[in-house]
């Protein structure tokens, strides 16, 4: 039995046999839930024979059989019941545990799982208004206090679940769990710091308000916008309809991601497609991550050969600092992977296995391209959020206008922006967040008399590029592909794939996130002021 623990309550595996029962029973479990349906392959123990047994070691059992890829809300919401009615611990098992970790991942994400928990958003005045409790919203909120207790601090934020979306990658290879991925927005919210949960639906700069969804106004002092970007999806005709089935997946969502892990598992030969929209996304790399990462399985499981692994970018290079695509051109060649510059999807037809390209080569006329597929990582398209959009806070592009070293508003001195929103030119990563929070904090500090000297942001990002398990070529990069390294070359050269940047990904930057970021704690992120 190999079992991995999601929950005090929850275990995984894969395939138990009737023999297991007596380690199951000894290892504490008081239940097991069969999330596998009879006849998948030849050999595999009937859950008759399971729960017989588990029966007989004084065991209670559930059968919830999910079909791969076709999982519904109404078998998540059973999962929920099962795990509230059952005996714990419970061991929950399918062929290799990736649809048990899947339910208890997208039970953690149901609105319906807080739905208890709603507060009615009011009307009401706080000197310094956050909008988004993601990962730039809770780091400044943190930093704020972390250098001036007692100040008057809302954050505006409708969902109960806070993500570490870098982690999604790690998921997508079989790295990580979902579930590691997902905390609840009380348990990260700084202490002392007002929510209210509501959707903001639009700005007044001139009253220095915002409005709610249902008519609720939120007046401030000073605003710090934050609330992300917008996966389009729906802008890739057919898409919605088919994501999480038909081979179809997306490391950009997180109950997608063990999906594609299950694909990249389970395809033995055929063409692996993988899409990159125009710039600008969240985190550039991401799409080749999946790339590498799937390849490098296949290469490891010797079924690269028989699989057509194929990259669709609708930029024209394959990364945007040069000094990184050397190293990134030999894990191409290493997996045989097809680039296709200036790709861009904009159709897709799961059942039929065919996705459509339009290509827009320079001095060439556009032209629609057909792609067959047995799997495909969709990299969604992505724009700033439709109330910023709208919003007299943006610029003509839509994202939230602001100097790119100050991050203070252009137009108006009392509001600022940070994280994948903003304006500035820099690459769209939790890191650049990271480094972005305390440059607001103390410039804002400074505006309310409560700081001295001006703080200012050199466009930080880092992409660690997930090349092979085991190895990350770490781009660190600030304004105009300036390389800024956070360490020196001799100990890891970002340069070149390296073990311990893959350690750093794997070991340190989670609870780096959770501990530090999220905490108010800047190391190694702490702004020079001038």
């Amino acid at each position: 039995m190999d079992a991995k623990k999601l929950a005090h309550a929850l275990s995984v595996s894969p395939q138990i046999a009737v023999a297991d029962i007596t380690a199951i029973e000894a290892a504490g479990f008081n239940s097991i839930i069969c999330n596998r349906p009879d006849g998948e392959a030849s050999g595999q123990p009937p859950f008759s024979a399971i729960a017989a047994g588990a029966k007989a070691a004084g065991l209670v059992v559930g059968y919830l059989p999910i079909t791969p890829g076709r999982m519904t809300p109404e078998e998540v919401a059973t999962f929920g019941k099962l795990m509230q009615d059952l005996p714990k611990p419970v061991l929950a098992y399918c062929r290799t545990g990736t649809r048990s970790s899947s339910l208890w991942a997208k039970l953690q994400a149901s609105p319906a799982r807080h739905a208890d928990n709603q507060e009615a958003p009011q009307s009401a005045r706080h000197d310094i208004v956050i909008v988004g409790g993601g990962s730039a919203g809770i780091a400044v909120a943190a930093s704020l206090l972390a250098r001036k207790r007692g100040l008057d601090i809302a954050i505006i934020e409708p969902a109960d679940t806070h993500y570490y979306q870098p982690g999604w990658t790690m998921v997508g290879a079989g790295v990580f769990e979902a579930p590691v991925t997902a905390h609840t927005m009380a348990s990260v919210m700084p202490r002392g710091v007002k929510r209210i949960r509501g959707t903001v639906t639009g700005f007044d700069p001139k009253s220095d308000s915002v409005q709610l969804e249902g008519g609720a106004t939120v007046s401030y002092k000073r605003l710090i916008v934050c609330p992300g970007l917008k996966l389009d999806w729906a802008k890739v005709e057919g898409l919605e309809a088919t994501l999480g089935k038909n081979g179809v997946t997306s490391n950009y969502r997180y109950d997608l991601a063990p999906y594609t892990w299950e694909l990249v598992r389970s395809l033995k030969s055929g063409r692996a497609v993988f899409t990159q929209p125009p710039m600008p996304i969240k985190c550039a790399g991401a799409p080749q991550k999946a790339l590498y990462l799937s390849a490098d399985h296949w290469n490891r499981t010797r079924r690269l050969k028989d699989i057509d692994v194929g990259f669709y970018n609708a930029g024209g290079v394959l990364f945007g600092v040069a000094d990184y695509v050397p190293a990134l051109m030999e894990y191409v060649k290493r997996y045989d992977a097809k680039l296709n510059f200036h790709h861009n999807l904009t159709a897709i037809d799961g059942p039929a296995k065919k996705a459509w390209f339009t290509r827009t080569a320079p001095d060439q006329p556009k032209e629609t391209v057909e792609v067959a597929f047995d799997m495909i990582h969709v990299t969604p398209p992505q724009c700033a959020p439709d109330f910023i959009r709208s919003s007299p806070l943006a610029d003509k592009a839509g994202w939230v206008d602001v100097d790119q070293g100050t991050l203070r508003h252009k137009a108006f001195g009392n509001i600022y922006a940070l994280g994948d929103v903003c304006s500035a030119p820099n690459a769209k990563t939790a890191a650049a967040a990271r480094k972005q929070a305390p440059v607001v904090v103390v410039n804002v500090l400074t505006d309310m008399g409560l700081a001295t000297g001006t703080a200012t942001y050199d466009g930080y990002g880092s992409c660690p590029l997930t090349v092979e398990r085991g190895k990350i070529v770490l781009a660190e990069f600030g304004y105009g592909g300036k390389l800024l390294p956070s360490f020196p070359a001799y100990l890891i050269d970002g340069k070149r794939p390296n073990r311990k940047a893959w350690w750093l990904k794997e070991r340190l930057l989670p609870p780096i996130y959770w501990h530090a970021m999220l905490k108010g704690r800047e190391w190694m992120a702490k702004p020079k002021i001038v």
